[in-house]
């Protein structure tokens, strides 16, 4: 197997939205060339984080975490919302898609996911497993979760090692759908997870969990890692960006279900992950969509896809909705994460029923 070297740094803790601040800034450089191949290890406060098309409202007990203090915060990624705090580990590898040659992002998923795995039953002596569509479980117990996407040749991919943490706060965090509870066949949400100080009796040093990630990733995908520290040039950015954008209120509450009476929803679930869409519609007997928003846990790349779908829905007949969602994903071709393009129909043609429309 050849090797491909990485430079690997540590970040530290860090006030949540800075962390994810820095996660573009490496995008943006390394997309620019002015920055390596890398892995990167992390670790939040007390912190709630968002998938980057969820609604904020809907996911998070926002009482709680003001009066708290807990920080919140909206990843670049997608997926589900999370409660993170010391006790966890973050990795996460920015790197060049062709570099691996690990092909789609489903493909690539199976990939790192497998080495993390490799990995951490190799340096812990448990038997952890990849489990489609993104998560490193043990005993069907959740160690790991993990997403990512693509932008050009850059590819960000991240997880989260459960080590240790306060099942009980993160409860208090987070609205746990009642599906999901009811699809693990469990009574409590915490039961869902497992940590390694559960599985060992003790928790590990995070030095000895980054190590195993990093033995995972070597064995498996030929990665080199050469320590390193961040840049001038990433943390300067990275400043920027939390101030101009990602650390701001506007960005993390950019999404929230929209209220209304003339606002209509409609969801579908399926095994990539839940997408719900919000309708509002125009003209006489209410015949075109007027805006659509796209909510959920799912991974798309890239992210701007969901947004192009919404612009590209704005005026269409409402018969002629789920056909041009159609029309949409034939045209963009995207590299989907197991959800699929009539999930995303199924959401709309539910929001546009829901508003008694002519069905389309």
């Amino acid at each position: 197997m050849s090797t491909h070297a990485f430079r690997v740094i540590d970040t530290g803790v860090r006030d949540g939205r800075r962390q994810i601040a820095f996660d573009q800034a490496l995008i943006d450089l390394h997309k620019a060339g002015e920055a390596p191949d890398t892995v990167r290890f992390l670790r939040f406060p007390p912190t709630v984080l968002i998938g980057r098309h969820q609604a904020v409202g809907h996911e998070v007990k926002l009482d709680h975490v003001r009066r708290t203090g807990i920080g919140l915060v909206r990843r670049i990624t997608g997926g589900g919302a999370i409660y993170l705090d010391q006790g966890q580990l973050g990795w996460e590898l920015v790197f060049s898609r062709t570099r691996l040659g690990l092909g789609s992002l489903a493909d690539t998923t199976v990939a790192i996911c497998e080495a993390v795995a490799a990995g951490l039953s190799e340096g812990f002596g448990i038997e952890a497993r990849f489990r489609p569509r993104n998560d490193i479980e043990v005993g069907g117990r959740k160690l790991c979760g993990t997403g990512g996407f693509f932008d050009g040749d850059t590819l960000i991919y991240q997880g989260t090692v459960l080590v240790d943490m306060d099942a009980d706060a993160m409860v208090a965090c987070l609205n746990v759908p009642e599906a999901k509870l009811k699809k693990h066949a469990l009574d409590d949400a915490a039961e869902r997870v497992v940590t390694l100080k559960a599985l060992l009796g003790e928790a590990p040093p995070i030095t000895a969990v980054e190590q195993a990630v990093l033995s995972g990733l070597a064995t498996k995908l030929g990665i080199e890692a050469n320590p390193g520290e961040p840049s001038e040039a990433e943390e300067t950015l990275a400043r920027s960006l939390h101030d101009e954008e990602i650390g701001t209120d506007d960005f993390v509450f950019e999404i929230d279900d929209p209220a209304g009476a003339d606002v209509h929803a409609g969801s579908h679930t399926g095994a990539g992950g839940t997408v719900t869409a919000h309708v509002r519609l125009e003209g006489p007997g209410a015949v075109r969509i007027r805006e659509v928003l796209i909510t959920g846990d799912f991974f798309v790349t890239p992210p701007r896809l969901v947004y192009d779908l919404e612009a590209a829905l704005r005026g269409v007949a409402v018969d002629e909705a789920g056909p041009a969602v159609d029309a949409f994903f034939a045209d963009m071709k995207p590299d989907l994460l197991t959800i699929a393009p009539a999930d995303f129909r199924s959401a709309v043609v539910s929001a546009i029923d829901a508003a008694g429309a002519v069905d389309p």
